[in-house]
């Protein structure tokens, strides 16, 4: 006989569960957001992935840096490049804006569910310290329709470039080539803007560092033992239309998989049939009334409407 974890919950009480769970997300947001821009300890230490984030303005330090240590910035000069503009923000700010924008990520992937997944440990862990997994969720589903999508994963964590081996075992080679040109036009602007910094971080990366047990809790398997099982995962799924083995391998892919990399597999969700209403589901079948889809549309409609002027004002 199957066991109930959770009471059922009846079909005419969900409209109010779902009105609960999203004005109860709202407000927790706006409580942590308001918590980072006020500067509230513990919200204000220097320590956190998003001050990593945000202290490239003054620059890199490469030389010193290795992954594991808290508050080091590791990734590609090019994302700091592309999140440029947010980090010429005030601290304080930059943290709010930040938190938002992770919340609105974990929003578009799980819709009403955003509350109760947000308070799973890897996910809230993910947003306190400002982790990108939740955008690298979000450039997955993004990449089956926009390629150039998965520039973000590649630029910060390099390894789940991997999940590009999606297109090529269904033989999507324009995909693929879009995919990995934007990847290339952004590295190619980011190296003329500082090519220093890009030697500094071949460099980083030369040196074969790994955290250690004193630096947190993590996967101890090797990357270079994970990565072949990844490409096979990747494959069978490219071959057989699974597409949920994408945010898999990725989680699965990254240098070092911590407590709070499993929140990539948020983006499971909208590629299977629990999470078809989800704003992400909607968006990948063409839905007008999700995001990003959104913002074209009615870019289109004002477009149209202007036409209409226009052939009016010339037909008068």
């Amino acid at each position: 006989m199957a066991v109930r974890l959770l009471p059922e919950i009846p079909p005419e009480a969900m409209p109010w569960v779902r009105r609960l769970a999203i004005a109860a997300a709202i407000l927790v947001t706006v409580i942590f957001a308001t918590a980072r821009l006020l500067q509230l300890y513990p919200w204000n230490e220097k320590i956190f992935d998003l001050w990593a984030y945000w202290s490239t303005r003054s620059g890199f330090d490469y030389a010193s840096a290795r992954p594991g240590v808290s508050g080091a910035y590791i990734y590609s000069p090019a994302f700091a490049h592309l999140i440029a503009p947010l980090t010429a923000l005030p601290f304080a700010v930059f943290a709010a804006a930040w938190t938002a924008l992770l919340v609105a990520a974990l929003g578009w992937l799980t819709g009403w569910r955003a509350f109760f997944i947000g308070i799973l440990a890897p996910v809230t862990m993910s947003i306190a310290i400002g982790q990108v997994d939740l955008l690298m969720a979000v450039a997955i589903v993004l990449g089956l329709r926009w390629p150039a999508a998965w520039v973000l994963p590649i630029i910060t964590k390099v390894t789940p470039g991997v999940g590009l081996v999606w297109f090529a075992a269904r033989r999507e080679w324009r995909q693929l080539a879009i995919a990995l040109g934007a990847t290339f036009a952004v590295v190619a602007v980011s190296w003329a803007i500082d090519p220093k910094a890009w030697q500094g971080w071949v460099g980083m990366l030369l040196r074969h560092q790994f955290p250690t047990p004193a630096d947190g809790i993590y996967l101890p398997v090797s990357v270079w033992v994970r990565l072949p099982l990844v490409v096979a995962l990747i494959a069978w799924g490219a071959r057989t239309d699974r597409r949920w083995v994408l945010p898999v391998g990725v989680c699965l892919s990254l240098p070092t998989v911590w407590l709070n990399t499993p929140t990539i597999l948020i983006g499971v969700l909208p590629l299977v049939a629990m999470g078809a209403t989800t704003p992400a589901a909607r968006w990948l079948r063409g839905e007008a009334g999700s995001l990003p889809a959104l913002l074209p549309l009615r870019v289109r409609r004002r477009v149209r409407r202007a036409g209409l002027v226009l052939r009016r004002e010339l037909a008068g």
